[in-house]
C-alpha cells in the first residue's frame, strides 16, 4: 500500500505559511466591510441599493483587476504580484482618510474600489500558488488548509468592525423605547454626528492601511521562490482557447460566481434580518461571529473530509445543506430563522476552495490565466446582493414592509442565496458523475 503524499512538502513549508498569512489579509478586509453596508445606510440616510453599493464597489475590484494581475504575474512573478497588490491594497485603505474629510460616499466607494484591486492580484496569486506547493493529489486539501485561515482574518474584522466602529456610531443611539433617533433631528445636529460617523468609520482602515504597508516591507526583504515563467511570454489567445474547451473549468467557473454571491448576500444581510428581529448592529455581530466560527470549523472539518471523500461528491452534499438551511431562514419564524442563516457558513465552508481546485485542476501552467477568471468571478459578490437589495426596498427602505410568499421581504430576500446554491449544486453532480464514468 503506497503512502499518501503530504499536503505540503517540508521544504516548501515556509513559503506555504508566508503566502497563506495573505489569505487573513483580504478575510480581515472582507468582514470589516461587510457590516459596514448598514453603517452607511444608517449615517447618510440611504436606501437598500445605495447601501448594496459598498459590496458593488468592493467585488466590482476584483472583476476589473483580476485578468491584469494575470498578465502581471505571467510576465514578472508570484512574490512582484504579491507586493504590487499589497501596495493597492493599502493605498486603498489609506484613502479613507481624505474620503471622511470630504463626507464623500462616492470617495468611500472608489476608496473601497482600489482596496479590491489590491485583493484581485493577492488572490490571483495566492490561490494557484498554494496549488502548486506539492503534488497534484492533495492541491485540493492544500488549498482548504490554506483557505482556512481566511476566516481567520475575517473574525478579526469582525471583531474591529463591532469594536471600533459600530459600537462607538453616534448615529445608533437610541430613545427610552429603544427607536433610532438619528432620522428625527434637525440637520445640523444630524452634520455633527454624521462627520463624527464617518471619522469612526476611517480610522480603522487607515490603520490597516499602515499595517498593510509593514507586511509589504518584511515579504519584501524575505526570500521568497520565484515561479517565474522561462522568458515571461504570453500566449493569451492561445491559452483561451484551451481553458474555453475544458468544461469543468467554464462551469467552475460561473459556480464560483453563484457560491461568492450566495456568500455576500448571507453575510451581508445577517444583520438587516437580525435588525427585522429588533436587534441592533451591534449587536448583531455577534451573529455575524457565529457564522464564521462555523464557516471556520466547517475549514477544518472539510480538510479532514477530503482525505477520504471525493470533492465533488463532498460538495454535492454541502450544497444541499445550504439549500436547506437557507429554506430554513426563508421559512422559520423568528430566531429560528436566523439561527438556520447562521447555519449556512457551515455549509458554504467547503465551497470556494474546492471548486477552485476542480476547475484548475490538469491545467498546468495554464492555472494562472485560469486563476484570473477564478477571481473574476467574485463580481457574484457586487452583483447578487444589489439584486437583494433591490427586493428589500420593494415596500419601502424597511426590511419588514410587505409580505412574499407569507414571509416579510427580509426573508424572501433569500430565495436569491437559495437559487445559487441550486446552481453549485447542479456543478458537483454533474462533475461527480463523470468522476464515476
Amino acid at each position: 500500500m503506497s503512502e499518501k503524499p503530504p499536503i505540503v512538502p517540508k521544504s516548501l513549508l515556509l513559503p506555504f505559511v508566508l503566502i497563506t498569512s495573505l489569505f487573513a489579509l483580504w478575510g480581515f478586509a472582507n468582514d470589516i466591510t461587510n457590516p459596514m453596508v448598514a453603517a452607511f445606510k444608517r449615517v447618510l440616510e440611504l436606501n437598500n441599493v445605495q447601501a448594496s453599493w459598498v459590496q458593488l464597489a468592493f467585488y466590482g475590484g476584483y472583476f476589473t483587476m483580476a485578468l491584469p494581475a494575470a498578465f502581471f504575474i505571467k510576465k514578472y512573478s508570484y512574490k512582484t504580484g504579491v507586493l504590487l497588490g499589497l501596495g493597492l491594497y493599502a493605498f486603498g485603505a489609506l484613502l479613507f482618510y481624505p474620503a471622511a474629510s470630504w463626507e464623500s460616499y462616492g470617495f468611500f466607494l472608489a476608496s473601497l474600489y482600489i482596496l479590491t484591486f489590491g485583493l484581485a492580484f493577492l488572490e490571483t496569486t495566492a490561490n494557484p500558488y498554494i496549488l502548486s506547493m506539492g503534488p497534484e493529489q492533495t492541491a485540493t486539501q492544500r488549498l482548504n488548509l490554506a483557505q482556512a485561515f481566511n476566516p481567520m482574518g475575517a473574525l478579526a474584522g469582525l471583531f474591529v468592525a463591532k469594536q471600533f466602529i459600530l459600537n462607538s456610531l453616534q448615529s445608533n443611539e437610541t430613545d427610552a423605547d429603544g427607536m433610532i433617533i438619528y432620522s428625527t433631528l434637525e440637520e445640523s445636529a444630524k452634520a455633527v454626528i454624521r462627520t463624527n460617523d464617518l471619522m469612526v468609520i476611517r480610522n480603522p482602515y487607515v490603520m490597516l492601511g499602515l499595517v498593510v504597508l509593514g507586511i509589504l516591507i518584511l515579504i519584501a526583504l524575505v526570500k521568497m521562490p520565484e515561479n517565474k515563467d522561462n522568458k515571461g511570454r504570453i500566449d493569451f489567445w492561445p491559452t483561451m482557447r484551451r481553458l474555453f474547451s475544458k468544461r469543468n473549468f467554464v462551469e467552475g467557473t460561473l459556480a464560483q460566481m453563484f457560491y461568492v454571491g450566495a456568500q455576500i448576500m448571507v453575510w451581508t444581510y445577517i444583520y438587516q434580518y437580525a435588525e427585522a428581529l429588533g436587534i441592533d448592529n451591534a449587536s448583531a455581530v455577534n451573529f455575524g461571529y457565529a457564522a464564521l466560527i462555523v464557516f471556520l470549523l466547517g475549514r477544518w472539518v472539510c480538510t479532514v473530509l477530503l482525505r477520504y471523500i471525493s470533492s465533488s461528491k463532498l460538495l454535492s452534499v454541502f450544497a444541499l445543506m445550504a439549500m436547506l438551511f437557507t429554506l430554513g431562514a426563508i421559512f422559520l419564524p423568528d430566531m429560528l430563522g436566523l439561527y438556520s442563516l447562521v447555519a449556512i457558513s457551515f455549509a458554504m465552508s467547503l465551497m470556494f476552495p474546492t471548486i477552485y481546485g476542480i476547475a484548475l485542476e490538469g491545467l498546468g501552467e495554464d492555472s494562472k490565466f485560469a486563476a484570473a477568471f477564478l477571481v473574476m468571478a467574485i463580481v457574484g459578490g457586487a452583483i447578487m446582493p444589489t439584486l437583494q437589495g433591490m427586493i428589500l426596498d420593494l415596500g419601502g427602505s424597511g426590511y419588514s414592509d410587505i409580505k412574499i410568499l407569507g414571509v416579510s421581504e427580509v426573508n424572501f430576500s433569500f430565495i436569491l442565496p437559495f437559487m445559487c446554491f441550486l446552481m453549485v449544486w447542479f456543478f458537483a453532480v454533474r462533475v461527480n458523475s463523470i468522476s464515476k464514468t
